[in-house]
């Protein structure tokens, strides 16, 4: 259509009160204003899938981006980080929410990650244990934990805190392929497949497990332990510390559980160790062409970053939203 052609048809849609029809005009054919570029309003569908610990600072993005972009409907879904990985290498979706390191196996797939924040593994306890004071009092080290989910061989409360006794430790570990077994495991020496304990699916059901069992020990990712309105831990739920520098002792750097926001700033002080702390990925599939997914990931790296503390994660560096930005920009074909 000539621009001559469209110029009349604007002009009679304005003099007869009539609406316009909404089939997009080939940019060749829209007129534009002396320095000006025409743009479009983006319209379309976006999907997402994977891990629980992007879950909630994903729903907020969509929620953002939808108010600025009303033409568009992004969809969430959680399932943990094997889910995301697998429906966006399978195509079923557009992103991969993924909580892990991708491995080679992946990137030889088509795997293209970019660092979006970063969280952390804790441990939860629940408020009714019958050792927390003992608990609070002390710091768990590595090895001690180690020996509950990959050694097997700390299995009574007492054995764990140096006591006399026969507790049961009731240990709880995640049902699906999630990246925070996977990083938790990584701490601890080993892998998912290496942790015992009672499967539960994702980080609702396992920090709520944790919650209702006086003599359960699990592990969550931060936002499933602490609330979100208070910052501190939920309700019927305790932490188990880290005994960070291994000393055995309660060192003041060491006292970051009392709120989200301590916390967060000591894994973000690089105080709290990574693993368990790590950061979270969007995983496309090749080179992020379509226009209006690379507008999405581009705005998550840019206004989307705003959303990221607030909502209890830790910002990537400077450096990763940069390789982001490069990859996101080179992949619609601009710089």
């Amino acid at each position: 259509m000539s621009v001559r052609s469209v110029g009349l048809l604007f002009l009679l849609a304005l003099t007869a009160g009539l609406s316009v029809p909404a089939e997009p005009i080939p940019a060749a054919s829209t007129p534009k204003a002396v320095g000006q570029t025409a743009v479009r309003p983006a319209r379309g569908n976006l999907s997402l899938s994977g891990a629980w610990a992007l879950y909630p600072l994903a729903v907020r993005w969509q929620e953002e981006f939808q108010k600025s972009h009303p033409g568009v409907n992004v969809d969430v879904q959680a399932g943990g980080a094997g889910k995301g990985i697998a429906d966006v290498l399978a195509g079923v979706v557009d992103i991969g929410m993924v909580s892990r390191e991708i491995n080679p196996a992946e990137v030889d797939k088509g795997a293209v990650a970019l660092a979006v924040a970063k969280a952390a593994v804790i441990v939860p306890l629940s408020r009714k244990n019958p050792f927390l004071a003992d608990i609070l009092r002390r710091r768990f080290r590595m090895q001690d934990l180690s020996a509950v989910w990959i050694g097997g061989t700390a299995t009574t409360w007492e054995a764990l805190l140096g006591k006399k006794g026969r507790t049961p430790i009731h240990v709880f570990t995640r049902s699906d392929a999630c990246g925070a077994a996977e990083t938790w495991a990584a701490y601890l020496g080993g892998h998912q497949e290496d942790l015992v304990g009672i499967g539960v699916y994702g980080d609702p059901g396992l920090a709520e497990a944790v919650r209702r069992d006086p003599l359960a020990i699990g592990y969550n990712n931060v936002n499933f332990v602490y609330d979100a309105k208070t910052l501190a831990p939920v309700t019927g739920l305790a932490i188990g510390a880290l005994d960070l520098d291994e000393n055995g002792a309660v060192d003041p750097a060491e006292k970051v559980y009392a709120s989200r926001d301590d916390l967060t700033r000591a894994i973000a002080a690089g105080v709290y160790p990574s693993p368990p702390a790590r950061e979270l990925y969007f995983v496309v599939k090749g080179k992020p062409d379509r226009p209006l997914l690379a507008e999405f990931l581009e705005w998550v790296l840019v206004e989307g970053q705003r959303y990221v503390v607030e909502m209890g994660y830790i910002a990537v560096g400077p450096d990763r939203i940069a390789a982001g930005l490069a990859l996101v920009r080179g992949g619609a074909g601009r710089k």
